[in-house]
């Protein structure tokens, strides 16, 4: 679940990370009575979507009538698919510098990592890859945590270039800039902990003129399965963009996520319907959902079906049936019945195996008159090559 600013930099201020002041309006009007309040503003679009700045969705204002003026401009504005109808007018603050900071899961160390550059204010991938010296990262042991001593570690191991207009700042001596970072960080990570994040990123976090830390923009993105244990910021999420057919599958109880490839896909549990995806890619194809019937949904295998198909960009459909305590007959009977109910004329390619296997390989053969494949990968091959 994805936040928007104006609902993620609470969660930083509660947390001890400094934010500037701001209202959430909805109007051109709301907007001049806020800047009217707050003075020279900043009016930033609030949508789930990243490169609001290069989309024009973040405006300077120096008086009330400029904000009012960068409001009705933005409102008219759709970012990333999502039209935007809320805007957050902030106060301007004097940056000296514009750093980066973020706590994210990282498939591959299986740990959080906590990241740092003097970089900020830019996309940190790109500015990675230019100097990767200016990126500093620690993979946190999730059992011992990340405290003051990891945090001015990882920030004096290297000289990420932190001077400040009022004080000067090292990181090989631990001053006290370096110290305020690490409590950032630091904090960062306990927040991250405490709210069950997949990614919490300050980008960027700047350094005011007078020497202070402050968070000029946060993404949050929380743990999808953490969403019961945090119903009070839960509420707070984005809402979802759905296309309409994940709407229609929404209402029908099926996992059905719209992908823009041509290879429908459809088999029992989550976890194949992934593996499936995966080997249609591996093998130069597109998937062009994720659909499974495990579960209950199996009962559902005709709406399944014909959502599936429903996508016009779908040119082929590969049915992956793997059983342990399912039955591949009864969920092949499905299909075949539905099947024989529609009558697409797509080449679909079938491949099954577990519990039941031989009363559906025999079932698939005596009704639709197909043979289903040895290995998932030659049906997953098939279909890619019936798809082109």
């Amino acid at each position: 679940m994805n936040f928007e600013e104006h609902a993620a930099k609470p969660l930083l201020d509660a947390a001890g990370i400094a934010v500037p002041k701001s209202r959430l309006v909805t109007s051109a009007e709301e907007a001049s009575s806020a800047a009217a309040e707050l003075g020279a503003c900043v009016v930033k679009a609030q949508v789930p979507a990243g490169k609001r700045g290069k989309a024009g969705g973040i405006r300077m204002a120096d008086t009330a009538d400029e904000a009012a003026k960068a409001a009705r401009a933005i409102l008219a504005m759709e970012i990333g698919g999502h039209r935007v109808e809320r805007l957050l007018v902030e106060e301007r603050i004097p940056i000296a510098r514009e750093f980066y900071a973020a706590v994210l899961n990282d498939a591959s160390a299986k740990s959080p990592v906590v990241l740092f550059s003097t970089l900020g204010g830019m996309d940190i991938e790109d500015a990675a890859a230019k100097d990767p010296r200016a990126l500093s990262r620690c993979v946190v042991d999730i059992r011992e945590g990340f405290g003051h001593r990891e945090a001015e570690e990882m920030l004096g191991g290297r000289d990420l270039g932190l001077p400040s207009p009022k004080r000067s700042i090292g990181f090989a001596q631990a001053g006290d800039g370096a110290k305020d970072v690490a409590k950032t960080l630091v904090a960062l990570y306990r927040l991250y902990r405490q709210r069950d994040a997949e990614l919490i990123e300050i980008n960027p976090l700047a350094l005011t003129e007078d020497g202070r830390l402050v968070a000029l923009d946060c993404k949050f993105t929380l743990d999808d399965a953490a969403i019961p244990r945090q119903p009070g910021i839960a509420a707070l999420g984005a809402r979802e963009r759905l296309s309409a057919l994940e709407a229609r599958g929404r209402e029908l109880g099926l996992q059905y996520i719209e992908l823009d490839g041509d290879v429908g896909v459809l088999a029992n549990g989550a976890g194949l319907t992934m593996a499936t995806m995966d080997a249609v890619r591996h093998l130069g194809g597109r998937p062009a959902n994720f659909l499974e019937v495990g579960g209950q949904a199996y009962t559902l295998t005709k709406s399944a079906l014909e959502l599936a198909l429903a996508n016009p960009r779908v040119k082929s459909l590969v049915v992956n049936f793997c059983g342990a305590f399912a039955r591949t007959d009864v969920m092949t009977e499905g299909v075949v019945t539905a099947w024989e109910e529609l009558k697409p004329t797509i080449p679909v390619f079938f491949s099954i195996h577990g519990t039941g296997e031989e009363e559906a390989v025999e079932l698939l053969r005596a009704r639709l008159g197909m043979e289903p494949f040895d290995l998932m990968d030659d049906a997953i091959s098939a279909a890619i090559e019936a798809a082109r």
